[in-house]
Formats: C-alpha cells, structure tokens, sequence
C-alpha cells in the first residue's frame, strides 16, 4: 500500500473536495481521483459517496479513518525522529476562543515567536461546540476552548484555567435586578455568537427564574460587544477578565445575580493520534504557563 495515497486521503479530508486537495498537494485532480480508486481497490471498501454536489466519507471510510491517522502520525515520528527537539518548522494551526486569543494568550504568542520565527503560526477563532470535527480531521492541529463536554474518546481534553463569569451594563442602566423571579426586562442581551456557552448558561439562569429580556443581538467581535454595553445599546455575559479594566474604571457596572454556574473552564484539546511536534509541544508548553 502506497503511504502517499493514504496521504491523499487525509488531505481530501481535511480540505472537503478532490479539487482543493489536488492544489494543496501540487497533484492534477485525475491524479489524485486515481489514488483514491487505487487505495478503495486495495482496501476493499468505497471510501466516498456524492452527496449532492459534495464527497461524503462513507460510513467504512469513517472507522478507517482513525486507523489512517494513527498509521500517518506513526510515520510522522519516524521521519521526524532525526532531527533535534529544538528544530522548529512547518506549520501549526491552532483553534482558539476569541477572548483567550485576545486576552490571555499574548505573552505565549510573542515567546513562541521568538522561539519559532520559522513556523508557519494560523490561528482561527471558533465556537466552542464545533471544535471537535477540525480536531478529528486533522485540519486543526490543537484547540483552547471553554470545555463544553462531548469530545467522545479520540480527543484529550486538560483543564488549565477557570473564569468568573460577569454580567454587565452601561452606568445609565437603571434596571439592574435580575434576581428577583418572573420579570420583563426591556432590554437587548448582546453576545458573540448564539451557541456561546456563556449564553447557555446565562439562559439557564434566566429560565430557572422566569426572567425574559426583550431581545439578543449577534454581534462579532468581544470589543465591539463591550463599547456597544458602554453605550448602553444592551447588556453581555463575558468572562470577567475581559471587562476588568473597564469595571475598574466604572466605564461598564456588574450586575449582580444568583447564577450558581457562573464560571467556564478553559481547556486544551488534541486528538489522542494527533503526532506533536517541537513547536506543537512548544506553543502548548507557553500557553499552560501563561493562561
């Protein structure tokens, strides 16, 4: 069996289509459809299936796909196991939640990059609830997200961190009981995207006390969010250490509650198979000690 196919393989995985793969592989599009007839001929199994205008794994490919993995982070190790420990190269795709990026992650950022100049560092923010396909397919190599559960057996998940949760408003909000059960609040609830935990949890609150608000509104970005709240345009749940400074400065005020899971857990990701390299190992290592 040829590795290079198995290769193609995971690379049409990690890109969705035959016709990406083939640019990222510097392969025309027959030459990689041709691999991928040879390795179902060789495997015995049909390894896609169209779907409208798309390529699906079939559900053989899907139990063989950790298999593949495996195999290709062993081989990773084999051609790596020459070179030295501090040798930083290649590239490294991490998932990050926007306020740890944003907010806790720039001291391991500006340490790694004196360490790895050569590395070819992407970071991408991305929910936290879907994290866990780019793990599995290889297209992210590590994520640092807020653990949220449901990572099945192939992910290793380590806590590091766990954040206070606050509410917040501008100064000229009067309204500011949201303890007191069965209320109308008049009011925009502001978040970064509507599958955040911390509106998960937040609307749990808020129907265990039979508390409704007049609306939410999407808005990307956590500044954005919180000149929106100064302005009193709405009212956020945020980590607490993303609005300290303006807390302190009576820019934003907190708004008591009675939550009693008012705190997320900032977790690393990995898939189980997943080989680390030096500066994977490395980004991993600055990211525990500063987060």
């Amino acid at each position: 069996m040829e590795l290079k196919y198995l290769k193609t393989f995971k690379t049409i995985v990690e890109e969705g289509s035959f016709g990406r793969a083939a640019e990222r592989l510097c392969y025309s599009q027959s030459t990689v459809t041709f691999q991928i007839q040879q390795l179902e001929k060789e495997l015995s199994v049909k390894l896609f299936e169209k779907i409208g205008r798309r390529m699906a794994l079939t559900a053989s490919a899907r139990e063989i796909l950790p298999h593949i993995d495996t195999i290709l982070g062993e081989m990773a190790v084999i051609e790596n196991q020459g070179k030295e420990l501090r040798e930083f190269a290649g590239e490294l795709n991490i998932s990050m939640a926007e306020t740890l990026l944003t907010y806790k992650s720039q001291k391991a950022l500006k340490l790694f990059r004196e360490a790895a100049p050569s590395v070819r560092l992407s970071l991408q923010t991305q929910n936290c609830y879907a994290v866990r396909e780019p793990l599995m397919n290889g297209s992210v190599d590590c994520g640092f997200q807020y653990d949220v559960g449901g990572y099945g057996d192939s992910l290793c998940v380590e806590k590091l961190a766990e954040y206070d949760l606050a509410l917040v408003c501008s100064p000229v909000l009067t309204d500011r009981d949201y303890i007191t059960p069965h209320s109308r609040k008049n009011v925009c609830l502001i978040v970064e995207d509507k599958n955040s935990i911390f509106l998960r949890q937040f609307e749990q609150y808020l129907t265990a006390r039979d508390i409704s608000l007049g609306s939410i509104m999407e808005l990307r970005g956590i500044e954005g969010i919180k000149r929106s709240v100064e302005s009193n345009v709405g009212i956020a749940v945020l980590p607490r250490f993303t609005v300290e400074r303006e807390l302190n400065e009576g820019t934003l005020l907190e708004i008591p509650t009675e939550m009693k899971k008012n705190t997320v857990t900032a977790v690393c990701i990995c898939h189980k198979n997943k080989w680390q390299s030096p500066a994977m190992k490395a980004f991993i290592s600055l990211m525990k000690e500063t987060i």
